[in-house]
């Protein structure tokens, strides 16, 4: 799906600016993405945006505030979304998308409290993202329009690559691939360090070792990425060599396929659950 609109933000609240939030923020402030700022959260406005002149922050929305905002960003914790959509029912933003990097929380559940009329968009960024190095999924509703959806999108790939998605059930597999991802790679960083400090190594250089070798890889992966995975496998891959000997051990009986198989299920299954 390709929808391109640059039609500028007037004003921006972004509901929610913990790690997430305020890094997309950060993105959204480089970029000259919207003229005006407004920041709804209980703690003080961080104090990177507390001198600029386009960031507004509030520690609960204003009662004076009844401008309809173009986009209203929701990143809270799941537990208090529903109080979040409840104060925005009574503001009364009818012309406003609604842009949700809330974990687990289906649009179904901004429907039946905003009405199924309000554009919608759900995406689910992973940790990259604060450093515009993510991936991003994202689902519309009925009611977003193309320029939503182009409204969305450009405020989500300053975050890094954005993905749209045709049907939003496909979100539980997303939040377990790419959305959980960064964790798992993470175990590989630390599973690799530990297994060279069984080996003799130090363990700083035992851990310099396997995180720049993750690092290297997946940048090579990137530049390469025309070549398909298993072929920058079989590049490194000497018969009768060193890695083939450790690919052995790891690929017997697709040992470690299945074991991503059932980790992917099982975060799969809690998501689906976390999100009735």
């Amino acid at each position: 799906m390709t929808v391109t609109d640059d039609s500028p933000i007037d004003t921006l609240l972004l509901c929610g600016c913990g790690k997430m939030g305020s890094a997309l923020l950060e993105r959204w402030l480089e970029e000259e993405l919207a003229e005006n700022f407004v920041v709804v959260d209980p703690a003080p406005l961080p104090a990177q945006f507390s001198d600029n002149p386009r960031v507004k922050g509030y520690t609960a929305l204003p009662s004076t505030f009844h401008k309809d905002p173009d986009v209203v960003v929701i990143a809270v914790k799941p537990q208090i979304l529903n109080g979040v959509l409840q104060t925005f029912k009574a503001c009364g933003f009818s012309r406003s998308l609604y842009l949700s990097i809330a974990a687990g929380k289906p649009i179904r559940i901004f429907e039946d409290i905003l009405g199924s009329q309000a554009p919608i968009v759900r995406s689910m960024p992973n940790t990259p993202a604060s450093i515009g190095r993510g991936v991003i999924a994202a689902v519309a509703n009925g009611a977003a329009q193309d320029r939503h959806k182009a409204t969305a999108g450009k405020l989500l790939r300053c975050s890094g690559m954005l993905v749209w998605l045709e049907n939003e059930v496909l979100m539980d597999a997303v939040t377990a691939l790419s959305g959980s991802g960064p964790a798992y790679v993470f175990l590989l960083i630390e599973s690799l360090a530990k297994a060279g400090e069984k080996l003799g190594l130090p363990p700083d250089t035992s851990m310099k070792l396997a995180r720049q070798t993750v690092i290297g890889s997946a940048a090579l992966a990137e530049t390469l990425a025309d070549v398909p995975a298993s072929q920058l496998r079989q590049n490194v891959t000497s018969p009768g060599g060193t890695t083939e000997a450790a690919l052995d051990v790891l690929m017997s009986d697709a040992a470690l396929q299945k074991l991503l198989d059932a980790a992917l299920r099982a975060a799969r299954d809690r998501g689906k659950a976390l999100s009735q």
